[in-house]
């Protein structure tokens, strides 16, 4: 029983060599793009100081969704 426990965990490069076949060929890494923090720092505060109205209505929308959310769990909870 123990040799076939040892068979069910045994890795893929040492069942390939068991049998035979050659190593699996290794695919290219993906080479993925870098982020240029800094430039898109500077946009985003650009952005901002171009209207500076989106954060007023960020926080204004984040007040109107905890009221409701408020409201709602309110609602739902009274017993009648």
């Amino acid at each position: 029983m123990y040799g076939y426990t040892l068979v069910l965990i045994m890795g893929e490069a040492k069942r390939r060599k068991n049998l035979g076949i050659p190593p699996r060929e290794r695919t290219e890494d993906i080479n993925l793009p870098q982020l240029d923090k800094k430039a898109i720092q500077q946009k985003v505060r650009s952005t901002l100081y171009k209207y500076p109205i989106i954060p007023l209505l960020f926080y204004g929308a984040a007040i109107l969704i905890l009221i409701g959310g408020l409201f709602y769990a309110y609602k739902s909870f009274i017993i009648a």
